[in-house]
């Protein structure tokens, strides 16, 4: 079991679904940025006020810090992945809500 800090590590990681076609996804492992309890209910509310038209870039630089893909993790790398499977931003939001959160995922 881990050990438990008072002061977690400001980032975490976790492999993230990304859906391809034929109904399959592909796991990709992201670095994601750590927010407190009272940080994350703040960037959710700004995240909510965002304009439908925000580039989906934008949002994934709001909390993804890096990915272990072979492309480097940049601007124009996230809009050729949110291009080539649109449902990867929304994937990567879901896993980072849930981890963020704490939730616990069934075995």
């Amino acid at each position: 079991m881990a050990r438990l800090k008072l002061n977690p590590d400001p980032t975490f990681k976790s492999k993230v679904g990304v859906p391809v076609p034929g109904g399959r996804t592909a796991e990709v492992e992201f670095t994601f940025k750590y927010r407190s309890k009272s940080d994350l209910a703040t960037w959710h509310d700004e995240v909510r006020e965002m304009p439908a038209d925000t580039p989906e870039t934008e949002l994934l630089r709001s909390f993804v810090l890096g990915w272990d893909l072979d492309d480097e993790f940049n601007d124009d790398n996230m809009r050729r992945l949110c291009d080539a499977y649109p449902g990867a931003a929304a994937a990567a939001m879901d896993v980072y809500l849930h981890e963020s959160w704490g939730a616990r995922r069934g075995n």
